[in-house]
């Protein structure tokens, strides 16, 4: 009797497994297509879609621990570019010090040094009062304050303003909540930084030739 039931509990495992496995195989191309039309909606708000004509996320590289960006266990990088000739780069960043804890970012910087645009993936920051950094959550929906970055570049903006008007530099905060936008602001110019010495590299180095 024992043996009956172990092999009827064996056969059903297996068969629920190969269930599993078929629902996978039959779901996962919908689910990466999802993950994919994500992934672009959120490219396209900080990268114009005419900006380029390349696929962008094929032509990606895999980066290494970059501290410049804040990514211990390393990111990736998207190159933008148009007739063959570089466009922007799509870059992966994380501000460690939000008041909250690390706040995610995507950025793009033109290939002349120029933020595209710039947003909040992910964070922990107060609700109502250091979450403004997100456009979905900023009450100025005209002028939402991470809008503030797009079209600057380091040849604007001098290394001493890019701080929060409290502390002398240019950049807007709310009173009582400037931890958030002081480290956003860090982090940006730092992302800025990290282009301007290795974009010509990144975009040299052919995707295929990633180990």
């Amino acid at each position: 009797m024992a043996r009956c039931t172990a092999l009827i509990l064996f056969v059903f495992v297996i068969v629920f497994t190969g269930l599993l496995a078929g629902a996978y195989r039959l779901t996962r191309p919908a689910i990466e297509a999802s993950a994919r039309e994500e992934k672009m909606r959120l490219i396209n708000e900080v990268l114009p879609p005419g900006s380029y004509d390349n696929d962008l996320l094929a032509d990606a590289l895999a980066l290494p621990a970059t501290p410049e960006l804040g990514l211990p266990d390393g990111g990736q990088v998207l190159r933008a570019r148009k007739q063959g000739r570089p466009a922007a780069l799509v870059l992966e960043a994380v501000a460690p010090d939000g008041y909250a804890g690390a706040i995610r970012l995507v950025l793009a910087v033109g290939a002349d040094g120029r933020l595209l645009g710039v947003r909040v993936t992910q964070h922990k920051e107060t609700p109502g009062l250091g979450d403004y950094i997100d456009p979905n959550k900023d009450k100025n929906k005209a002028h939402p304050w991470i809008g503030q970055f797009a079209g600057l570049s380091l040849a604007d903006v001098p290394a001493s303003g890019w701080r929060v008007k409290k502390d002398g530099g240019r950049f807007d905060s709310v009173a009582g909540a400037t931890v958030t936008p002081r480290a956003v602001v860090k982090a940006v110019k730092k992302a800025l930084d990290f282009a301007a010495a290795r974009g010509e590299a990144l975009y040299a180095v052919s995707a295929k030739e990633q180990p």
